[in-house]
């Protein structure tokens, strides 16, 4: 490191990651059911053949998570814990999408999530040296979408019929009935559905 980069870099600390410990960190089930879950998930949820979205929801219960009726779920869906997982009526889950929910996740009726989405629950403290585990739950509330390969972050709540756009990223709540694009996520313009938004 040069001389001046020291300088700029003196007195910051410095990240440690061989301190790091999970040992604070509720996984909500037994180290065997989440062993089980792991084989589980990599027959009916992560191959690409998996195409049974009524054996999934059967799956799904199972292991402990809330799911209604008339749910689609595309193959190649990666859910981390499903006992950390609910999931309202006729929602969709789309090719690849990945719920990495160590927090608890909510997803409102009739919710859409696209090709690649991403529901990450957990972060790190980038201010400590231990990088420790930080995590916060996620809800997607009736109508939402979360566009194709979009990111919704930690904490974040997206209000009824809101939108994030394709390859958009959410890092606070969205509000209801409006459409967010970019990183971080604007609102752009207010969602119309219905007789709202196919005016005659």
């Amino acid at each position: 490191m040069s001389d001046a980069a020291e300088s700029r870099t003196a007195g910051r600390g410095r990240t440690d990651l061989s301190t790091y410990s999970s040992r604070g960190f509720e996984r909500g089930a037994s180290a065997l059911a989440e062993l089980v879950w792991m084989l589980v998930s990599a027959i009916f949820f992560r191959h690409s053949l998996a195409v049974c979205s009524g054996w999934k929801v059967g799956v799904l219960r199972a292991f402990g998570a809330e799911v209604g009726r008339g749910v689609v779920i595309k193959p190649s869906v990666q859910i981390k814990f499903p006992w950390k997982l609910r999931i309202g009526n006729h929602v969709w889950i789309g090719e690849h999408v990945w719920i990495d929910n160590l927090d608890r996740v909510t997803i409102g009726d009739s919710a859409c999530l696209s090709q690649g989405a991403m529901l990450l629950c957990g972060n790190h403290d980038f201010t400590k040296t231990t990088f420790d585990l930080v995590t916060r739950p996620i809800t997607i509330e009736e109508g939402a979408w979360v566009g194709a390969r979009a990111i919704v972050g930690p904490g974040v709540r997206m209000g009824s019929h809101a939108v994030l756009t394709a390859g958009s990223v959410a890092t606070r709540d969205l509000e209801p009935y409006t459409i967010y694009q970019g990183n971080p996520a604007d609102p752009k313009k207010p969602r119309l559905v219905g007789e709202a938004g196919n005016p005659k």
